[in-house]
């Protein structure tokens, strides 16, 4: 019988001692064989958790009408490639592609890639595409889509999955928290080797994290996109100023449980450094717009408006688009949770980041 994820882990751990916990994390959810998205990822529903794109049309429709918004405050180029970074199932751009054909022009000058490495991912993906209104081609990472034209980049939810590592404040110093193996067999953070923490925090037991995948991958899009010109928009839960504290947390069956309970069963993720992330972007020559909640954003490029549009086309959903409404924008779930970055070249003005 194979060896599953979890045994692995504690025998790698027997051999080698603790790992960081950024370790721990890229084989929960990369691991070829077990990984959660190499493996079994579990969307919608049905799935382990819900997405915007899944809570309404609305919310890939807003994204679709910004893409193209922006090429056209790019002087409206006869080459942009549109690409969406982790695209799930391919709901966001499908009800992207659709919403775009109200721009002229737009969807004629798209070239479409989407960046996955998941196998049934992709296939979701290529089979929701099947007749899409505009033909979509993949690839396994950013760096393979062709360079010579603008990029306008989606992403939502894609940087949450980016590995973490942590420290503790331990006895008065801060020390990186690691995975390793407790006396009745089960995984267990433990504390490792010191390590100078830049949080000015100091209560016992403190947690701080960082992230070097979210910091090169960063620079990587500040490089790209000052180069190609464009902008790259990203959604997800995190802060939009410095912290601290855990943020690591599991998903499987739209429930939270230990993040060390399910190696490669449920979806791992950590709330983003939005403020780390830009600063390397713009470190690497790119611009950045402020940081903005959801739900601003979201009300800005005018989710309301095409709620009552919907309300009114389909009397008998009325109730139903009003909760899907609060959901995506309302300051007490979605709306203020998650928060919208955009990294661009230099002298655009993405839309919706103009000052209120």
């Amino acid at each position: 019988m194979p060896i599953g994820l979890k045994d692995r882990l504690v025998a790698l751990i027997a051999r080698k001692g603790p790992i960081s916990v950024a370790d721990y994390m890229a084989a929960c959810l990369h691991d070829p064989a077990d990984g959660y998205y190499a493996a079994r990822p579990a969307l919608g529903e049905a799935g382990d958790f819900i997405t915007a794109p899944h809570v309404s049309q609305m919310f890939g429709e807003l994204m679709g009408l910004w893409a193209a918004e922006a090429w056209a405050r790019l002087g409206r180029p006869a080459r942009v490639r549109l690409v969406e970074l982790g695209p799930g199932d391919g709901t966001m751009i499908i009800d992207a592609l659709r919403a775009a054909k109200a721009a002229a022009g737009f969807l004629a000058a798209c070239e479409v890639w989407l960046i996955e490495t998941s196998g049934p991912l992709q296939a979701l993906q290529m089979s929701a595409l099947a007749e899409a209104d505009a033909p979509a081609r993949w690839a396994a990472k950013l760096e393979d889509v062709p360079g010579g034209a603008p990029m306008i980049i989606l992403a939502n939810e894609f940087l949450d999955c980016m590995a973490v590592r942590q420290a503790v404040r331990v006895d008065g110093r801060w020390l990186e928290r690691r995975v390793g193996v407790d006396e009745g067999g089960a995984l267990a953070f433990v504390p490792g080797h010191p390590h100078q923490s830049v949080a000015q925090v100091f209560e016992e037991g403190a947690v701080f994290e960082w992230s070097e995948d979210l910091a090169d991958f960063g620079r990587r899009i500040g490089d790209l996109v000052s180069r190609a010109t464009g902008a790259a928009l990203f959604i997800d839960y995190g802060r939009d100023a410095p912290g601290h504290g855990d943020t690591l947390q599991a998903l499987r069956g739209h429930r939270k449980e230990g993040p060390l309970d399910n190696p490669g069963l449920a979806d791992l993720t950590a709330h983003v450094d939005f403020p780390a992330f830009l600063e390397a972007a713009r470190a690497a020559g790119a611009a950045s717009a402020p940081i903005r909640r959801q739900g601003d954003f979201l009300r800005s490029l005018g989710i309301e408006a095409r709620a009552e549009a919907l309300a009114l086309a389909r009397s008998d959903r009325c109730d139903l688009i009003a909760r899907q409404l609060a959901r995506l924008a309302g300051a007490d779930q979605m709306g203020d949770l998650f928060k919208v970055a955009c990294i661009h070249s230099q002298g655009l003005a993405p839309p919706g980041f103009e000052a209120p």
